[in-house]
């Protein structure tokens, strides 16, 4: 988790909300992504799209099996919904977003038996160090009259 606070720090440094996101498979780090929504003028930069995209060219597969998809906020719907296609085994995440998250907040598309795939979710690693920097992002973008 502490890579994906690094990555959370690129995002904050190009002025994109700080999340980020690791891929590990093995015990090392296959993908990295941090969002680049604003910077990309794409809606779906998201981290864990980014890793999960960075991770599938280092395997040279798009099935991430036994890979775990380490996130600063809890995944949304888009993303949870990649790692689910991906076969990601497991999503492990900071706090959890009561305004978008899909991983057992609002829904659970990580659990959900309809699809073709579950994945392993463990909520709340580093919590706080994640909180701390989305909140001091957005208390900053509001001092500065952004956002």
């Amino acid at each position: 988790m502490a890579l994906a606070l690094a990555q959370a720090g690129l995002a904050r440094a190009l002025d994109e909300v700080p999340i980020g996101a690791v891929v590990v498979r093995d015990g090392g780090v296959i993908g990295a992504g941090h969002n680049r929504r604003q910077t990309g003028c794409d809606p779906t930069a998201h981290a864990e799209i980014l890793a999960l995209r960075a991770a599938a060219a280092a395997l040279g597969d798009w099935r991430l099996e036994g890979c775990e998809l380490f996130v600063t906020l809890e995944p949304c719907p888009m993303c949870a919904g990649a790692a689910v296609l991906a076969r990601v085994r497991r999503i492990v995440f900071g706090p959890a977003d009561p305004k978008a998250g899909a991983c057992g907040t609002l829904m659970n598309l990580a659990a959900d038996k309809r699809l073709n795939h579950r994945i392993e979710i463990v909520a709340g690693v580093l919590e706080a160090e994640c909180r701390q920097t989305l909140q001091a992002f957005f208390r900053d973008q509001r001092a500065m009259g952004k956002k």
